[in-house]
């Protein structure tokens, strides 16, 4: 029995009992967790606010390395990796199986093509979407996300990713299975842009109901307005962020996106957000920058106290 503290609650579990992510597994692996479900119980407050670690790098050693750390989420990038089909289904199923679903997969496609959308949703995980703006592309994303004409949903049933009787087994047997993979897996949507921002009431109008957060793409949202900086507080940038901030609060929507850097910055900018990313294989790797500068300076002194010694 141990025993943790959150904030002033105090909460305790069994060794045996399900940690992390695991509450919200499928009945296999191979299907994504109930991510839908562990977002809107962060955005509640019946949960912490979800965190992730991002694999920059087209890896699967570093998968299966970051799937024993605990992150709740494993972000997977598509959109700028060198990755394949193959590699990203391998480092969905590295995280999710040899972290025994204590870490979900969440994976940027690199577009919004119906066939990429579809690789990530029958690898098991849940999809992150860059670069929406408008409200048809927001649709069409919906659109190749789902299953059932019910709601436009037009995703095409795996016939043999599953197998019958053994990993196919819903967690809800009054519905279906592919009614069951709807209210599984996540669509994230980036708005990076300020036609995203400004089109964003009207995404949520039409569409609201099967996307699960919004991220905001700061980066290229800043690059598309001519500031070139990652970060600022311009007044038209700021102009803009208020913007998407009251959108997501109009429509009740979970925030995502990046919260890194050192601790202060890093606590400014998860302010408010249910799904975030903390840290990264690239920006980790960065890091060690700093250690190659003290071994330089460190073997420039060596060898100064060596020239002056044989002086």
């Amino acid at each position: 029995m141990a025993t943790n503290d959150i904030g002033s609650e105090k909460w305790t579990y069994k060794a045996t009992e399900p940690v992390g992510m695991q509450v919200y597994r499928a009945p296999s692996l191979l299907q994504p967790h109930r991510a839908r479900d562990a977002i809107q119980d962060a955005h509640k407050g019946l949960i912490p606010p979800l965190v992730g670690f991002f694999c920059g790098l087209s890896c699967p050693p570093v998968a299966k390395v970051v799937a024993q750390l605990g992150y709740d989420v494993v972000f997977i990038d598509w959109e700028h990796a060198s990755t394949d089909v193959e590699t990203m289904t391998q480092m969905v199923h590295d995280i999710q199986f040899i972290s025994e679903g204590k870490s979900m997969a969440f994976v940027r496609v690199p577009g919004h093509d119906h066939a990429s959308i579809g690789h990530v949703l029958d690898a098991g995980a849940s999809i992150i979407v860059p670069q929406v703006d408008t409200v048809e592309q927001a649709k069409h994303i919906v659109s190749a996300s789902k299953f059932g004409a019910r709601i436009n949903g037009k995703r095409s049933a795996p016939p043999f990713r599953l197998l019958r009787g053994i990993s196919d087994v819903p967690i809800d047997s009054s519905l279906s299975l592919w009614e069951n993979f709807n209210y599984q897996a996540a669509v994230v949507i980036e708005i990076e842009s300020v036609e995203g921002i400004r089109n964003l009431d009207a995404i949520l109008t039409e569409v609201g109901d099967q996307i699960d957060s919004v991220w905001l793409g700061t980066l290229d949202a800043r690059i598309s307005m001519g500031l070139q900086n990652g970060y600022g507080e311009e007044p038209e940038w700021l102009e803009v962020k208020a913007l998407y901030e009251s959108t997501l609060r109009k429509h009740n929507m979970p925030a995502s996106g990046l919260a890194l850097g050192p601790p202060e910055i890093r606590a400014k900018m998860a302010k408010g957000k249910s799904f975030m990313v903390s840290t990264s294989d690239v920006y980790a790797l960065l890091g060690e920058t700093v250690g190659l500068a003290d071994m330089r300076q460190s073997f420039a002194q060596m060898n100064y106290e060596q020239v002056y010694e044989r002086i």
